[in-house]
């Protein structure tokens, strides 16, 4: 079977869809232009689809080449067979193929390469096929002459055995026993080392544990490895042995009760014990770690794609506070395209305490600025900072301002990274760390999707063990969420940033840096057609990106929707049968409605892409983020020290674990909301019930003010 067909049968699609999507990908499209311009030819296939089609594409074309190695590394051992050769071609995992190419793959000398070195192979042959009139012994002392440094009858038994146990354990039917046994049965369990037992570590609960294979956490499986990496543990699986040997003595010897059984007999025990088990339960814990790795890299994506697609604040004058102690509160006043207007540094907090003085500048910058919005980072002394901004907003002096200002605590994840980063280097040379920290603040709450594609994923903080799993797979996919993110909201290509533009479909980093230089060198880009004057901006690269990038002030209205501009044609035709120009048709919602988008059907042009035009048209460059909502911290609490049990919180989600949900609530410190206390019925996954940047309410379960752990409740509470 062909990629096309393997890849139809294991999701369900049309064979003729997946081909014309795998020729799609060949002609270099990206999954974002594929899913939103080309439904016809996909079937209207979501991006998540596409991944996972080119994703399989990609790993059988591997699994080809690897069948291909083994293929030949098996024939010239002249060892290859009609029956083998099948198996190999309809072999669809990587793991299984490793398995089949096992008995055949060169390895260093074992005591079973040692034994057929010294002529024993036939011996063990003979006494594998335990035939009831063979009595190995006496065959053994008949080819004592041709065996090499064998010295006894005993020393030759002994070493066909060690063939013996060879072969068992690189026959994968026998293998599958032990496997499957270890899968359905077995139990992880880990213990403490000695110098770890009278110590309090974060991996207490991993000192003396039990879980059964088959269903171990991803988290608890990470957990494992990370302690055990870390010297805490070891942890290994076990499994009742008897049982195992009893099925594979079953299945090997049967009823046999000869000389040769016997020794085959001996032969499997060691065989299990010295060969299979501890390989087996390796590939086990390997397999366990990747499905770990799947599951936290998706846990991981889903958060990151919910934080990126966090409401905006919107286009409006802000001031970004990063507060501290000592060293003050460095504070800078950005417009609304997020230009840096100002900056300094106030002192409202201990060991200064100067309210006058600070209090004085935010007046001054309020009316200098024309100030909206005040982002205040959440990190040291933000709710001492927090208080001293709406205390200033309470002041007579103030009352111009009363209800004008809004200040919103930031989640700063990340901001630190930016600010030592070579794009924060290339955006503020003459700045110091603290100014592109405040920047950073204040522009994530603008626009949180601008800002974040600036930071490396990893460090945006709403992960789990991301440093424990596969990298590159993770990479991969957290690419693929801040793509999906950047489409699916579109760019203005007047105010993105290089980094911003990196994520849309079609743009390289280098197109990236020479859009960025075309505007500066040019000028405001005024129409998409504009585009192709950019150095190495081709026809190709301009079908991928142009759809997703926005002109706000273009003289075409389309300019500044997601319609592409191979599909302008469409909104002519529409405007004609109306009537009417195409700009008076834009924008008019009740005029859209009436139409029927079969009307508009043509060669050019199906019935989903006529709708999608016609939806767009409603709301041109319509953001489809959500609305802009804060969690409102309670005055009175701000340390750890100030919760109490059975107090009712709002709060806003920080990350989100398979195992629960991490909630700010204002104390410097994230409360933990298990997943048994996220809703009132059963919670299989989290993901359906909460997400990053949701506004919860919560109470308060358990405060260690000493570990600084917070439990949380969501049950019970009235929304």
């Amino acid at each position: 079977m062909d990629n096309a067909q393997i890849i139809a049968e294991e999701f369900s699609l049309a064979k003729p869809i997946v081909k014309k999507v795998l020729s799609l990908f060949a002609e270099g499209n990206t999954v974002p232009f594929i899913a939103r311009y080309r439904k016809e030819a996909t079937g209207g296939l979501d991006e998540v689809d596409l991944r996972k089609i080119k994703e399989r594409d990609t790993y059988l074309d591997e699994l080809l080449q690897r069948k291909e190695t083994v293929t030949k590394t098996i024939t010239d051992q002249g060892k290859m067979t009609p029956t083998l050769q099948k198996t190999i071609r309809e072999c669809l995992s990587k793991n299984e193929l490793e398995e089949i190419y096992l008995p055949f793959k060169p390895k260093k000398r074992t005591r079973a390469t040692i034994a057929r070195e010294r002529g024993l192979e036939p011996l063990a042959l003979k006494i594998l096929e335990m035939s009831d009139g063979f009595d190995p012994f006496d065959f053994a002392a008949g080819q004592m002459v041709a065996f090499k440094d064998i010295k006894s009858i005993d020393d030759a038994i002994a070493g066909a055995k060690d063939i013996i146990s060879e072969i068992i354990s690189e026959n994968t039917d026998h293998r599958s026993v032990v496997y499957n046994y270890m899968h359905k049965e077995g139990q992880y369990v880990s213990k403490v080392k000695n110098e770890y037992k009278d110590k309090n570590t974060k991996y207490n609960m991993y000192y003396d544990y039990r879980n059964p294979v088959d269903s171990i956490s991803s988290h608890n499986m990470l957990g494992l490895r990370r302690a055990e990496n870390e010297g805490v543990i070891s942890f290994t699986i076990e499994v009742s042995d008897e049982k195992i040997l009893t099925k594979l003595q079953n299945n090997i010897t049967g009823n046999k009760k000869n000389k040769c059984a016997k020794i085959v007999l001996e032969a499997i025990d060691d065989s299990f014990h010295r060969l299979m088990k501890i390989s087996v339960i390796s590939r086990i814990r390997l397999e366990n770690k990747e499905k770990a790795d799947e599951e936290a890299i998706e846990t991981f994506a889903t958060n990151l794609n919910n934080l990126l697609l966090a409401p905006p604040a919107g286009g409006c004058p802000i001031m970004g506070i990063d507060p501290g102690l000592r060293t003050g509160c460095k504070i800078v006043a950005l417009d609304i395209t997020g230009k840096l207007l100002d900056e300094t540094v106030i002192y409202p907090t201990a060991p200064r305490n100067d309210f006058e003085g600070s209090a004085r500048i935010l007046y001054d910058w309020f009316r200098k600025y024309n100030i909206e919005l005040v982002a205040i980072g959440n990190g040291t002394a933000s709710r001492e900072t927090d208080k001293f901004v709406h205390r200033t907003l309470d002041q007579e002096e103030a009352k111009e301002f009363k209800g004008k200002i809004k200040v919103v605590i930031v989640n700063e994840s990340g901001a630190s990274i930016y600010s030592a980063s070579e794009v924060a280097a290339r955006e503020f040379p003459d700045k110091d760390i603290t100014v592109r920290g405040a920047v950073s603040i204040a522009r994530r709450l603008q626009d949180p999707l601008a800002e974040l594609v600036k930071i490396d994923p990893k460090s945006i903080g709403v992960g789990q063990y991301q440093h424990d799993v596969h990298q590159k797979r993770l990479k991969e996919k957290l690419d693929d969420v801040v793509e999906h993110c950047v489409n699916y909201v579109g760019v203005d290509v007047n105010t993105a940033s290089r980094e911003l533009l990196f994520y849309v479909a079609g743009i390289s980093s280098s197109l990236a840096e020479n859009i960025v230089n075309y505007r500066n060198q040019n000028g405001l880009f005024s129409s998409r057609d504009q585009f192709l004057k950019v150095n190495k901006l081709g026809p190709k690269s301009f079908e991928q990106c142009a759809g997703f990038l926005r002109i706000r002030n273009s003289v075409n209205q389309l300019d500044n929707s997601a319609v592409h501009p191979e599909s302008y044609h469409i909104v002519d035709t529409i405007a004609r049968n109306l009537q009417k120009k195409p700009s008076d048709i834009i924008g008019s919602e009740e005029m859209i409605k009436k139409l029927d988008p079969h009307s508009f059907i043509s060669e050019r042009a199906g019935l989903p892409t006529v709708t999608d035009i016609l939806e767009e048209l409603k709301k041109p460059g319509r953001d489809p983020r959500k609305r802009f909502v804060t969690a409102a911290f309670s005055d009175s609490i701000s340390e750890i020290d100030d919760l109490k049990s059975g107090m009712v919180l709002e709060g806003s989600v920080t990350n989100v674990a398979n195992f629960g949900a991490f909630v700010d609530i204002g104390v410097h410190q994230d409360g933990l909301v298990h997943i048994s206390e996220v809703a009132n019925e059963y919670v299989r996954d989290i993901k359906g019930h909460v997400s990053v940047g949701n506004i919860v309410k919560v109470k308060v379960l358990d405060v260690d003010v000493e570990r600084k752990r917070i439990s949380l409740s969501m049950k019970r509470i009235e929304k």
